[in-house]
């Protein structure tokens, strides 16, 4: 607890680590099929090393800067070190009790196995052979380590192999062969006569193949390695030229300073030792693990071909979806009313077109929009460039500084302005982290601007997993709010008060305590009140606090919070009318809604910021009202539904644990399928004819006749 500001308060890493652990938990769950738990697990595991690389790396150089100021828990970087360490020992632990106890006993009763070399029969040895010999053996780089040859400047998260040798003489050296990320980690023979179907590890090939490597030396151990690298970019935003700044950046990040290493738990003391001198390596920074390193590449795995039936049944959005049902033209059907889509239910596809539609509408004469994250291969973006060729003014702001997609980024940045686009690479000192897209077109009564804005990214492959939201309208104070808002991006405008939007930096900390305030202010008097809030983290101290004060005076409040949740729940006198949800399931909660009772007219916004300090105060963020009455009584539904999941939704207690909500008398709700049948039952209810209207015959005419 935080004694300086006496309020209850969870470490963000320490929190950050609960909730991988509810991740974790998924993968054990024997309910759910084989495929995903693998998935799951390694969910986990890519999820643990970008923690390393930043958060972990940034409590390093704190302590190791002798920076020694308490956050909001009370804790110094020094003293919460060593208790993230023991925490993610713990954790790992548990990753491998769950692979080797859970995962692999679970293929094994599937009849799929993996093999070392000396549990395969001639067949399956041979295929090995033939496989290292043509694909493998001409990939390899054996580096040797001695006087002459440094020790190797290895790339982060790469899979490597230390191997300890002997020359004819008796003399120890040492040596090291990446296993190539460019092929796929695992190989599959053929069956072993049972049906089964049976693998091996990329690395566990090349340790057998070793001597055809090392012909002139006798090979003493070898040992899997990997190290994971300080990532997180220090970038100078008063550089001239941006974009190669970040570039610059990107480069150091693969050679940042090395914050953990992976070992097999077998490795040979002699190996172990020579790792730890080479890399500069504390003991406290070494995890010696009983299994196969790096397990994200069980993500692919998840994926094999012919384990359909092994995983969960897909989500299928609709398309088009109840909202666009009936309408050939989407301007039209937005100028009727404002629309929303509840994603991956309704499938992204509709925003998509919406660009589409824009870039070849000849009346259509500005597209502006902003980018965070998209996907490899973007629809949107090729829209966009279409609409640039077509004479459309086209205004994107592409943000370069979205950790880890900085060079996806940059790539889209330079085609859009190669095909006449106006790029913006983000401001300095802010993130631009808000979702919209404003479509200026001329209509037959005049200009109108056409908006879309959203919960999430811009991304088509992300929208078939993570769950959000989007809105279309092209009411006068919306598109007047998104023109001021463009203006601020791309000029020198100063903030505007904005008609509709609650934008950060400058206006959404205030707005939201002056929201929570208010319902302070309603319990007081006794007036209707209550806070309803899904976020992805609660982080924020000032919120945290005022969300306390509310429930002291009475306020009920519920908050679905899927990651780091600061707050603590149920405290008697201090936070006993708050109740703290996390759902975690097969899709990813990443919508962020906030109801407030506002004393009996409830009111409900939407948008793309958590409660975070950074998204309060160092970000571009939007949040929007929904004003049409449908859509708010659909958006208050989709809470009520969200906060009714007995699935996937775990509560949090006061001593900061998590655990499953109680189903006893309750029914099995699982949210996420729900709303997949509303979806459908919706399209569905739209495309049937309806029964309660009579029948109308089709009357002959003389016309219809042939001559």
């Amino acid at each position: 607890m935080n004694q300086k500001n006496k309020i209850p308060y969870i470490n963000r890493e320490l929190s950050w680590l609960d909730f991988n652990a509810r991740v974790l938990e998924e993968a054990f769950k024997k309910e759910n099929p084989i495929m995903e738990r693998i998935r799951f697990l390694a969910i986990t595991a890519s999820n643990l090393d970008e923690f390393f690389m930043v958060r972990v790396a940034g409590v390093m150089e704190q302590v190791q800067s002798k920076y020694n100021v308490e956050d909001a828990s009370g804790l110094t970087p020094l003293a919460l070190l060593p208790l993230l360490t023991d925490k993610i020992r713990s954790f790992m632990e548990r990753q491998y009790s769950c692979l080797n106890r859970s995962i692999l006993p679970a293929l094994k009763r599937e009849k799929i196995l993996f093999l070392e070399p000396d549990e395969m029969n001639e067949t399956q040895l041979q295929f090995m052979n033939d496989y290292f010999r043509k694909v493998l053996f001409p990939v390899l780089t054996p580096l040797a380590v001695d006087r002459s040859r440094p020790f190797p400047m290895l790339a982060n998260k790469t899979l490597n192999l230390g191997v300890r040798l002997e020359n004819a003489d008796g003399e120890p050296c040492f040596a090291v062969v990446q296993v190539p990320g460019i092929l796929s980690r695992f190989l599959e023979l053929p069956q072993n006569g049972k049906g089964e179907r049976c693998f091996v590890l990329l690395e566990d090939v090349i340790a057998y193949k070793l001597p055809e490597l090392f012909e002139l030396l006798s090979i003493k151990a070898v040992c899997p390695f990997r190290i994971t690298r300080n990532s997180d970019l220090s970038i100078d935003e008063e550089a001239e030229d941006l974009m190669s700044e970040i570039q610059k950046s990107i480069k150091k990040r693969k050679r940042g300073r090395p914050v953990r290493l992976e070992l097999s738990q077998k490795c040979d003391k002699d190996l172990r030792d020579f790792l730890i001198e080479m890399l500069d390596m504390e003991e406290s920074e070494l995890y010696e693990l009983p299994g196969a390193l790096d397990l994200t590449f069980l993500s692919k795995f998840a994926g094999l071909s012919g384990c359909e039936n092994l995983c969960f049944e897909p989500i299928k959005p609709v398309y088009p979806p109840a909202d666009f049902w009936g309408y050939s033209d989407i301007f039209e059907a937005i100028r009727e009313k404002d629309r929303l889509v509840h994603h991956p239910y309704e499938s992204f596809e509709c925003v998509v077109d919406f660009v589409r539609r824009a870039a070849e509408d000849k009346d259509v004469l500005a597209i502006k929009q902003t980018l965070y994250r998209v996907s490899g291969n973007s629809p949107i973006i090729a829209a966009l460039i279409r609409a640039a060729e077509n004479g459309k003014q086209v205004t994107v702001l592409v943000e370069l500084k979205a950790r880890f997609d900085e060079e996806n980024n940059i790539q889209w940045a330079k085609k859009l302005e190669e095909a006449g686009c106006h790029v913006i690479y983000g401001l300095a000192g802010l993130k631009t982290h808000c979702k919209i897209l404003l479509v200026v077109r001329r209509d037959e009564d005049g200009i109108r601007r056409y908006l879309h804005m959203g919960t999430g990214n811009y991304n088509d492959s992300t929208a078939k997993i993570y769950t959000d939201i989007g809105m279309f309208t092209c009411r006068e104070p919306f598109g007047r709010d998104a023109s001021s808002l463009f203006n601020v991006l791309t000029g020198y405008s100063r903030p505007p008060e904005y008609n509709k939007f609650i934008v950060a930096p400058h206006g959404m900390r205030s707005f939201f305590e002056e929201m929570i305030e208010r319902e302070i202010a309603n319990a007081r008097k006794k007036l209707p009140c209550g806070i309803t809030a899904k976020v992805n983290s609660l982080v924020d101290p000032k919120i945290i606090s005022l969300l306390y004060e509310a429930s002291q005076a009475g306020v009920p409040i519920k908050l679905i919070v899927r990651g780091i949740c600061c707050l603590i729940p149920g405290l008697p006198g201090i936070s006993d009318n708050i109740t703290v949800y996390s759902i975690v399931g097969q899709l990813l909660e990443h919508s962020r809604i906030f109801r407030f009772e506002n004393g009996g007219i409830p009111k409900i916004y939407m948008g793309s910021a958590d409660w975070m300090p950074r998204n309060l105060d160092r970000r571009v963020e939007l949040v929007f009202p929904i004003e049409d009455e449908d859509l708010r009584q659909r958006a208050f539904s989709i809470l009520d539904l969200m906060l009714s999941d007995t699935i996937n939704a775990r509560i949090m207690h006061s001593d900061t644990t998590y655990e499953h909500i109680d189903r006893r008398g309750k029914a099995a709700v699982n949210s996420h399928r729900e709303f997949s049948k509303l979806a459908n039952q919706a399209v569905k209810a739209l495309s049937e004819p309806d029964a309660s209207k009579p029948y109308v015959p089709i009357v002959h005419s003389p016309e219809d006749s042939e001559h």
